[in-house]
């Protein structure tokens, strides 16, 4: 062992006298090579940094960063007759209303810019839901607002979340998981309340808040 120690040292001495002899020998080489070590290191940095902000700066401001839009889903209730946008794909006997668990409704809506039933026409909200309670006071939705009109003509935003057997003016939530088009990558949630009803319709107030990935 103290064989092997006294190598060690004896090897690390000659490689320090190495280096030492380089430098008296070569010190501008010596000199030089350091500085482009330093100058490298310091190049890695600064592209790590301007590659972080840039990358943290896109992430902020995304595609078109922020977005709320306002609209009013219009239907014409279950049972309302013919020209009802709301009907049953599966209704299991026994059942109290469209959320009666085991049920599966689908429907087709307008989208308004207003609460008026004359107000124009910017969309429709195409989807379905499904009793998925057992007390029969919620179920579960999904659906595509699909854009026909204005701005975003042509696109759509994907929402999937509960809908509430609840009052008018209850507010609920349901997330926006993704869309087409203009809404490409989009993340957010959609605020909804029924503000207004008749015996053969009810309108809703949807405000969609949407960020894009």
């Amino acid at each position: 062992m103290a064989f092997h120690n006294a190598l060690s040292i004896h090897a690390l001495f000659i490689a320090h006298l190495g280096i030492n002899i380089a430098y008296l020998v070569h010190p501008t080489t010596m000199q030089m090579a350091s500085s482009l070590s330093y100058s490298s290191s310091f190049a890695v940095v600064v592209v790590f940094l301007l590659l972080f902000f840039t990358s943290l700066c896109t992430a902020q401001s995304g595609t078109d960063g922020y977005l709320h839009l306002r609209f009013y889903n219009h239907e014409r209730v279950l049972g309302s007759g013919p020209n009802a946008t709301v009907v049953y794909a599966v209704e299991r006997r026994g059942s109290t209303s469209g959320a009666g668990f085991g049920n599966l409704i689908v429907y087709d809506n307008l989208l308004r810019q207003g609460v008026e039933p004359d107000s124009p026409i910017v969309g429709r909200n195409q989807g379905m839901g499904v009793g998925s309670s057992v007390a029969e006071n919620s179920g579960l939705t999904i659906l595509q607002l699909v854009f026909t009109a204005g701005e975003y003509n042509g696109s759509s935003i994907a929402v999937q979340g509960p809908f509430p057997v609840a009052p008018l003016q209850t507010l609920f939530e349901r997330a926006i998981t993704g869309g087409t088009g203009r809404f490409r990558n989009a993340r957010g949630y959609l605020w909804t309340r029924e503000v207004r009803s008749t015996n053969t319709t009810l309108t809703g107030r949807l405000d969609a808040y949407i960020t894009f990935l």
